[in-house]
């Protein structure tokens, strides 16, 4: 991903910035847009990335060690949200 892809992505979500009324939401957003931003480096779908993040992640609430399944180079996620070539 190029440098001004990342410089347009967050000017995007500056302006989105500005209805923050509370820190824990300008907090969740940032959770967020690092979340999108790794999906995208890690050539993944982002919308099945964080589906799947978000359907397994309470799963690990009590091992902690386990989350490691849901990095974006893991290869369970690597299989289940790569994006498919057209060739």
């Amino acid at each position: 991903m190029s440098r001004a892809t990342v410089i347009y992505t967050y000017a995007v979500g500056r302006k989105n910035f500005l209805f923050h009324d509370t820190v824990k939401g300008a907090q969740a957003s940032a959770i967020i847009y690092s979340l999108v931003e790794t999906a995208k480096l890690n050539n993944l779908n982002i919308y099945a990335y964080l589906e799947t993040v978000l359907l397994y992640m309470p799963d690990y609430k009590n091992e902690p060690e386990g989350i490691e399944e849901l990095m974006p180079w893991s290869e369970m996620i690597q299989q289940r949200c790569q994006i498919k070539s057209k060739s």
